[in-house]
């Protein structure tokens, strides 16, 4: 995972459903070809060549990238951590207020002047000039843009207040399929991983992993006997880290494999 502010080409030549499910940063990108697929508990979203997006930070996603057929999913991703926004606020006076939107995409309409600047961004990143110097003074040029195009997005960029505490037991039925760690969960519902442990064993009477690994073993077992589901099209859903892993947990707590399922 990228922690400092950075600017990052990437491009993939098969579909990747593979990332990191948690958006520790606020992100800006830029798709370039082929599709990229966002989706949360609440909605799905597709950025097509040509869509810009801010993706927001502390959000709990699942992702796919699709190339196109015989070519690649290409995107530019500007990664924006604290350090830089906090600077560029201090520097700019900017304070921000009440945001209400809770979308964990939020789409930016492309102008001319950001068009240009998209072009110049590219030229620097397949140059031999590219340095941090320039990658931050590209940084501030583009959040300066953005302030102009969207001003709304102030709410949003220069909001560094941390999650509230919030319910515990819903917030972990809506979101046990996402593969991040302890960490994550205990910070996205307000807690320390202490008191989030704690507080865990009082609403479920067991421990976290205990928990999420049956949650998702026991969704799995439905999709598989019920839906009539292959096994290598659910378990990066379920947020297994392969398929492997995933049998072998599986045929622990059921006593058979998951290919068994396909012959009943």
């Amino acid at each position: 995972m990228i922690e400092n502010s950075d600017i990052v080409y990437s491009c993939y030549h098969q579909v990747s459903r593979k990332g990191e499910n948690f958006v520790a940063q606020h992100t800006i990108s830029y798709q370039l070809s082929g599709s990229f697929m966002l989706s949360d508990n609440k909605d799905k979203h597709t950025a097509h060549p040509g869509d810009f997006h801010l993706i927001r930070k502390n959000q709990l996603v699942k992702f796919a990238k699709i190339p196109p057929p015989n070519g690649a999913c290409e995107s530019l991703n500007i990664y924006l951590s604290d350090e830089t926004l906090k600077n560029f606020a201090n520097e700019y006076q900017l304070k921000s207020e009440h945001s209400t939107v809770t979308e964990a995409l939020v789409k930016i309409d492309v102008n001319a002047v950001l068009e240009n600047f998209i072009v110049s961004l590219k030229a620097l990143l397949q140059s031999n000039l590219n340095n941090k110097s320039l990658t931050e003074l590209k940084i501030k040029e583009l959040l300066l843009i953005l302030l102009q195009t969207k001003p709304a997005l102030k709410n949003i960029l220069f909001d560094f207040s941390e999650p509230h505490k919030i319910d515990l037991e819903a917030f972990m039925n809506q979101n046990y399929r996402y593969n991040v760690n302890l960490e994550r969960f205990a910070r996205l519902t307000g807690r320390s991983l202490a008191t989030f442990k704690r507080d865990f064993e009082k609403v479920f009477q067991t421990s976290p992993h205990q928990w999420i690994l049956k949650k998702r073993l026991d969704e799995a077992h439905y999709l598989l006997k019920e839906e009539k589901r292959a096994a290598s099209d659910i378990f990066v859903d379920l947020g297994f880290e392969d398929l492997s892993h995933f049998s072998h947990a599986f045929k622990k707590q059921f006593g058979y494999s998951p290919k068994s399922l396909s012959n009943i």
